[in-house]
């Protein structure tokens, strides 16, 4: 007689959790408040420091200029700092290994002036730049697309040759080609200097201190000293950063982004409550969720009523850079918390000794954030250029730079690594915006805004400084 074999057993979630030893250890909600202060206490202040600066300069510059609080000042508030907080963004992920990119400026200055160059010129940057020049040029494109393959950096390689390609077509003016020629320029300046700096082993605060001065001399050579390619003719350059959604077009945007937040927000915290896995409690989450959700509706609401001050022009809409900065944050913090790819930066910033002994290849992590860094500096440059509605020599240059290593440093992304979220920029680019619009108000010289802004970086960086000082002394 034959026996029926036994049907296996279904997967048991508790006794898999018992056995891989899952902490399944819940806080109440007011255990979990009390957790939260007492993180504070110990020097783990995230970018609270940053939200606290917003919330005081809008109410300090709200109550010196009657200007500060009126629609059109906030919406071109959002449009004025977007192009250095997603230069910003992209400087995070460097960041997050302890490393520095100082040339993410005026890397962003070479490829505005390639952008605007090719639409000046119609295309034609052989005729532009002069034989040698675009000889030299290609070449370097050539270069960075070996050094990314010797490093495996497939994308990086791809876009750059990308790049080489469009270029090599000659074809006319067309703004999402100049957009294209821009995005791929960037990505090849940060496979240059992430090869210098991972495979050569230079120290990146020289490596992208004598590349910033390089690309400066770069810019100069394709525009000239004092010359100005205007790129506002262009209906769509022109709109990137000052062009808006239409009222209906804000909505969607509204559903799309706050939905799809509380959608995952939400899927994720009732998924993990169901295997029994650690989650924050559920009034919480919904705290967090529901506070987004009003803000973003109420800011929506705000900024679909006409703003213009002439009763013969109506101005009404989300700007085109609250989608392009949402579709960049939500990008980049997938990236970080929910792949492999973030897990192992953060590794690497913690501790690059014990992440190397993990079977992490350190070197190749070290060349991809500058390639990131550098790609996300020319989608700022596009925004920037944009806003300004013209390219320069001064393009990408040292106020640029300062605002945008500013802005991440002051949202909360740690200097010494491993610490640090793609959503700290976007917070320490509202605080710089918000500094710089109010001083503009103001009717303040450059020499206040530098000041101020220098020293509200300082600020910062002293509160990072501290409080690790404190996190360390706490874990002893």
């Amino acid at each position: 007689m034959t026996e029926t074999p036994a049907k296996p057993a279904k997967p048991d979630s508790a006794n898999a959790i018992a056995d891989f030893g899952i902490d399944t250890t819940s806080m109440s909600t007011g255990e979990a408040i009390k957790d939260y202060f007492a993180r504070l206490k110990d020097g783990q202040l995230g970018s609270v420091p940053a939200v606290l600066g917003v919330i005081v300069l809008a109410i300090l510059f709200s109550s010196l200029s009657s200007d500060f609080f009126t629609l059109r000042n906030i919406a071109n508030l959002l449009a004025q700092g977007a192009g250095q907080t997603i230069i910003a963004m992209g400087i995070v992920f460097v960041l997050l290994l302890g490393e520095i990119d100082l040339s993410a400026g005026t890397a962003s200055g070479v490829a505005a002036s390639l952008m605007a160059l090719h639409y000046v010129r119609n295309g034609n940057l052989l005729g532009s730049m002069g034989g040698g020049v675009f000889v030299t040029f290609i070449a370097v494109l050539a270069i960075a697309v070996i050094l990314a393959l010797l490093q495996r950096i497939w994308a990086g390689a791809a876009v750059s040759l990308i790049g080489i390609i469009v270029i090599l077509i000659g074809a006319p003016q067309n703004a999402w080609l100049e957009m294209v020629i821009a995005i791929t320029t960037g990505t090849a300046i940060g496979c240059i200097t992430g090869f210098l700096v991972s495979k050569i082993g230079m120290p990146s605060f020289v490596v992208t201190l004598a590349l910033f001065i390089v690309w400066q001399g770069v810019i100069l050579q394709f525009i000239g000293e004092g010359g100005t390619l205007p790129i506002s003719t262009s209906d769509t350059l022109n709109a990137v950063a000052n062009g808006n959604l239409s009222v209906l077009g804000s909505w969607i945007m509204f559903i799309a982004a706050a939905g799809g937040y509380a959608l995952i927000a939400l899927g994720q915290h009732f998924t993990r409550l169901k295997r029994g896995l650690v989650v924050q409690p559920t009034p919480i989450v919904l705290f967090k969720v529901g506070v987004v959700v009003v803000i973003s509706a109420v800011a929506t609401y705000l900024l679909t009523i006409n703003r213009s001050s002439s009763q013969l022009v109506v101005i009404d809409g989300v700007p085109y850079v609250v989608p392009i900065v949402l579709v960049l944050l939500f990008a980049g913090t997938y990236v970080l918390n929910r792949t492999r790819y973030g897990r192992h930066l953060y590794a690497v910033g913690g501790n690059q000794e014990a992440a190397r002994r993990a079977g992490i290849n350190v070197a190749k992590l070290r060349t991809s954030v500058f390639v990131i860094s550098s790609t996300f500096a020319a989608i700022g440059a596009i925004v920037y250029s944009s806003k300004i509605g013209s390219v320069n020599p001064q393009s990408g240059g040292l106020n640029t730079l300062l605002f945008a290593v500013g802005a991440a440093v002051i949202g909360g992304t740690s200097l010494f690594g491993g610490k640090g979220r793609i959503i700290d920029a976007v917070i320490g680019g509202a605080v710089l915006a918000i500094v710089n619009n109010g001083l503009g108000l103001l009717q303040q010289t450059a020499a206040v805004v530098n000041i101020v802004t220098g020293l509200v970086l300082l600020l910062a960086a002293t509160v990072d400084a501290l409080s690790r000082r404190r996190a360390a002394a706490s874990a002893r």
